[in-house]
């Protein structure tokens, strides 16, 4: 960063009050800043117990410890101080306003802090982006996977690729231009093409691992479906272990779809309540089947439910209506009924993987259920130990260098100006990948969703 760059500041701890307040500072005048508010720089990487003064009269604010990390050797690269202060509203709206006043200084923008750390090189944007998934993480398994992701996961081999890219475009550009040298090697295109062969078979295995590290970022679908009055929504709030959604004994009470995330053990599931699957003159009413009709059958799960005295024609309307390759019978409302209808098993068979009888108002067999759905998460998210891509902006990138690197082969034999413009193609684009070349275009959306502070 350049020594005119203005010096950031801000709250980088949780909301006040709290025990402890931790206010960051990084930029060129973070010292100047220091002695401003306790009078010098401290040792570095040395917490020092210091008095916090306002400037311009010497107020005292606060007792604090001190602490100084000079660049580059710190988080952003940049001089970085931080004060670890009592955390109460009025200590901390002091400080902040003291800084404010000083030259060169001002607030930090969200995710300014990791924005400079990645242009001084601390981290590239796939790091950034594990450091975003880090904080948004509600589950242990995400959690697990954003940790990898910051440590390098996909950045790491993403740069070995590249790097191994380079090699080879540097043996066809010294066959192009130095091809009447007598100490150059006659035949350097067949090893650059061996090279991207064995990128393009790497790289294309990770494609294939599915996209289980992106449906872990965004968590498990389940849709709960089912033609109406059939509990679902006593199901959501009973799954919930709360009141989400609106029950009545009326048909037709949910018209748009519902959304809870719940954390099953570990791993993020987000369940789908939606409106009763009928016909209907309401447009309203018609509508919310659509909308019901659309995200059901783009869940990963869907739980069919009907009354558990209901024939097995209404399981025609699964069948018919969605498209979810999982799909779950839940006969509900078996506390009032006094001998459950078989007929639904035999004629089921085919449309459903698993079948359960419950009763969501008493929580009868709803362990069960939820146990099984655990048992599916863990399943579905098996593989997400060793997955590499957990955004689609990686998906992406792989499968324009894959394309690319299919062109090199194609090419082979021709001009050699061709292989090495569709190697520098791939190079490119997994620099962009990392964020070491021409992301100028992408930086505002990853860096827009982090919190001030950060």
């Amino acid at each position: 960063m350049s020594r005119t760059a203005p010096t950031i500041f801000a709250l980088s701890s949780g909301r006040p009050p709290a025990a402890i307040a931790v206010v960051r500072i990084s930029g060129p005048q973070a010292a100047a800043a220091l002695k401003a508010l306790i009078g010098r720089v401290p040792e570095p990487r040395n917490a020092a117990l210091a008095r916090v003064r306002e400037p311009a009269g010497g107020e005292l604010i606060d007792e604090a410890l001190a602490l100084w990390f000079p660049a580059p050797q710190s988080e952003t690269g940049e001089d970085v101080a931080e004060l670890q202060l009592h955390g109460g509203q009025a200590v901390i709206a002091g400080v902040l306003d003291a800084l404010g006043k000083i030259e060169g200084c001002r607030l930090a923008e969200p995710g300014e802090f990791t924005r400079r750390a990645f242009e001084n090189g601390k981290l590239d944007l796939t790091e950034v982006e594990g450091l975003a998934d880090l904080i948004a993480a509600e589950t242990q398994a995400q959690r697990r996977q954003a940790f990898r992701q910051l440590k390098g996961l996909i950045g790491d081999r993403a740069e070995d690729w590249r790097r191994r890219l380079i090699e080879a475009l540097a043996l066809v550009e010294a066959r192009i231009d130095f091809s009447d040298e007598a100490d150059i090697p006659e035949e350097l295109i067949a090893p650059a093409l061996a090279i991207a062969r064995e990128l393009h078979d790497e790289i294309k295995a990770v494609l294939a691992s599915g996209r289980r590290g992106e449906r872990l970022r965004e968590g498990l679908v389940v849709a709960i479906a089912g033609p109406p009055n059939a509990g679902k929504s006593t199901l959501l709030n009973r799954l919930a272990q709360r009141e989400v959604a609106i029950v009545s004994p009326f048909a037709g009470t949910t018209r748009d779809v519902i959304e809870v995330h719940l954390d099953l053990d570990g791993y993020p599931v987000t369940l789908l309540d939606t409106a009763g699957i009928r016909d209907s003159d309401d447009p309203v009413e018609q509508e919310g089947v659509r909308r019901a009709q659309e995200r059901a059958s783009t869940a990963d799960l869907m739980l069919w439910v009907i009354d558990a005295s209901a024939s097995g024609s209404a399981l025609n309307v699964a069948r018919k209506n969605f498209g979810a390759s999982q799909i779950w019978l839940l006969r509900n409302k078996i506390d009032l009924v006094d001998k459950l209808c078989t007929r639904t098993e035999s004629q089921s068979r085919e449309a459903v993987n698993q079948s359960f009888n419950i009763s969501a108002t008493k929580g009868v067999g709803v362990d069960a259920l939820v146990a099984a759905l655990m048992a599916f998460a863990s399943a579905f998210f098996t593989t997400t130990e060793s997955t590499v891509i957990t955004r689609a902006r990686h998906r992406q990138a792989l499968e324009e260098t894959t394309v690319a690197l299919e062109r090199a082969l194609h090419v082979a034999g021709r001009r050699e100006e061709l292989i090495a413009e569709e190697l520098r193609a791939a190079t490119i684009i997994l620099g962009r990948l990392t964020g070491r070349i021409d992301v100028e275009d992408i930086l505002d959306v990853i860096f827009r969703d982090f919190c001030i502070g950060k």
